[in-house]
C-alpha cells in the first residue's frame, strides 16, 4: 500500500511495483486533479506498459505528447484494464455455472463471447486458458 500511496502522491513510477497498480495511482492522482510531469521515466513506463492493455506505439507516441494526451492515456488504460476485468469475471461465473449445470457448450460460450471483443492480452490469454480447460475431460476415477 505505502508504494501505491507514494505514486499516488509524487506521480513517480517505481521498478518495483506492479504495473497496472501504478496505472491505477497515477490515473487517482490525474482524477483528483493533480498533475503529471512529463519525464522521460514517465514516458518511458508508459512506453512499455502500454502493450499490455493493448495499446499502439503510435497512440502512445501521439498521447504522450503533452500532459493532457497523457492523462487521456492512462484514462483509457484504466478503463480497458477495469472493462477487461469485469467482462472476464462476469464470464467465467457465468461459465462455471453453467459447467455445474452439465452445459459445456454454454460454458464455451462465455468464453467465446469474452475472445470476441477482449482486446487486452491477459485477458484474453485467461479466457483461452478456461476455454482449453473445458476441452479437457476429466480423468476416470
Amino acid at each position: 500500500m505505502a508504494t501505491f500511496e507514494t505514486i499516488f502522491l509524487t506521480g513517480q513510477v517505481e521498478q518495483d511495483f506492479h504495473p497496472w497498480g501504478q496505472i491505477r495511482a497515477l490515473a487517482l492522482r490525474v482524477q483528483q486533479g493533480q498533475s503529471l510531469e512529463l519525464r522521460d521515466d514517465l514516458r518511458d513506463f508508459l512506453r512499455r506498459t502500454a502493450p499490455t492493455v493493448a495499446i499502439s506505439e503510435a497512440e502512445t507516441e501521439e498521447s504522450l505528447r503533452t500532459v493532457g494526451g497523457t492523462e487521456a492515456l492512462l484514462a483509457v488504460m484504466l478503463k480497458r484494464m477495469d472493462d477487461g476485468k469485469q467482462r472476464l469475471s462476469q464470464a467465467l461465473h457465468r461459465m462455471i455455472r453453467c459447467q455445474e449445470a452439465g452445459d459445456l457448450e454454454e460454458a464455451r460460450h462465455q468464453l467465446r463471447a469474452v475472445l470476441a471483443v477482449e482486446i487486452v492480452p491477459q485477458y484474453r490469454r485467461m479466457a483461452e486458458e478456461n476455454l482449453r480447460s473445458l476441452d479437457v475431460l476429466p480423468s476416470a476415477s
